[in-house]
């Protein structure tokens, strides 16, 4: 028996295992040289392109501090009143009084929205992530006008997710200055196995960045070391948005939780998975995210300070100085599973 596939015939789409960059010529004597920083306009500039995702049990108050003492950001997350979300805000800029604090606030597209990008705006957060699972919909839409016209152009809006070029584009048309792109992708999440909807989050970047509007691109999900993020970065991405890479650390929220044998740990979930739904609106609907728990990995600065490195490292390979450089020299190709093996450290479990 024959089977036929009615309509147009699949395409192959890649993740970041899937890829190698091509090392290059470089005339760079120094990686101290190289310059990480994205500028992702309306004042909205970083000197490390690593975002804290907007989730409960990464970004508050402490991670906020952390991130932009070391050029990255946190966005607070939504998942709280807008009492409690004012008074994170509040207490970053009282405890980052010494320095300028840059630092983003989470908003949805219904309910509250409007009263709660107001009150953070006028509190002086620094920009704002209308922050919905499949940012390509109506009230996105809605939600991204009526901000627009409630705020004016000049504070910076971040939006998502979304998974396509299509997606990008409306969402720029609709208003926003930049975009996370990636559905499905995160550690924590299951929306790719209880909707069969997404797209491998390399493949999702390089759609992505193909967009003629004047919009930054957010890599946002399955990025898991120094390497993901440059190959994200490479593949188009202004900066990077991060969850798991940075759980687990004294910045994070939560108590460290200590077992007799004396490992530790700390929680980490995701914002659509059963707890985290019941934990903050009381009921849940479609969960589309596991909750989990991380080892505790201390200070989040140690982190960063070594993602830091080794993107430095990996623009110097491609020879490129600075990030819009990596966006044109980068060439890529796809590698097998053996090569992937290859790829990995490998001499652990080898049978001498």
């Amino acid at each position: 028996m024959t089977l036929s596939l009615k309509g147009p015939s699949l395409e192959t789409a890649l993740t970041y295992d899937d890829v190698l960059l091509v090392p290059q010529y470089s005339n760079i004597r120094s990686r101290s040289d190289i310059d990480i920083s994205t500028d992702l306009g309306k004042n909205l500039v970083l000197e490390l392109p690593i975002i804290a995702s907007p989730m409960d049990t990464i970004s508050e108050a402490p991670m906020a501090i952390a991130m932009s003492k070391h050029g990255g950001v946190a966005i607070l997350h939504r998942y709280s009143s807008l009492v409690e979300q004012h008074r994170m805000l509040t207490y970053a800029k009282d405890a980052a009084a010494s320095q300028p604090l840059t630092i983003g606030g989470a908003i949805g597209t219904t309910g509250d929205y409007l009263e709660r990008a107001s009150a953070l705006v006028a509190a002086g957060v620094t920009f704002l992530c209308v922050d919905v699972a499949h940012g390509h919909h109506i009230l996105m839409k809605e939600a991204l006008t009526a901000l627009r016209a409630a705020l004016g152009d000049d504070i910076h809006i971040m939006a998502g997710n979304v998974a396509t070029l299509e997606g990008v584009n409306d969402l720029s048309d609709w208003g926003a200055d930049s975009v996370r792109c990636n559905i499905g992708g995160g550690s924590i999440c299951s929306t790719r196995t209880q909707t069969g909807h997404g797209l491998p989050g390399l493949q999702t970047v390089m759609e992505c960045a193909k967009t003629d509007r004047n919009v930054m691109i957010i890599a946002d999900g399955g990025i898991r070391n120094s390497g993901d993020i440059v190959k994200a970065l490479a593949a188009g991405a202004d900066a990077v948005m991060c969850g798991s890479l940075l759980s687990g650390t004294n910045e994070t929220p939560g108590k460290i939780i200590e077992e007799q044998d004396g490992t530790r740990w700390k929680k980490y979930r995701g914002m659509a998975s059963k707890e985290a739904q019941i934990n903050w609106r009381g009921k849940y609907s479609s969960f589309e995210g596991v909750s989990s728990r991380v080892p505790y990995r201390g200070g989040v600065k140690h982190l960063l300070s070594d993602l830091e490195r080794g993107i430095r490292s990996g623009l110097s390979y491609s020879g490129a100085r600075n990030i819009s450089e990596l966006h044109s020299t980068a060439q890529f190709i796809q590698q097998t599973t053996s090569g992937l093996s290859e790829s990995h450290t490998h001499i652990i479990g080898r049978k001498w």
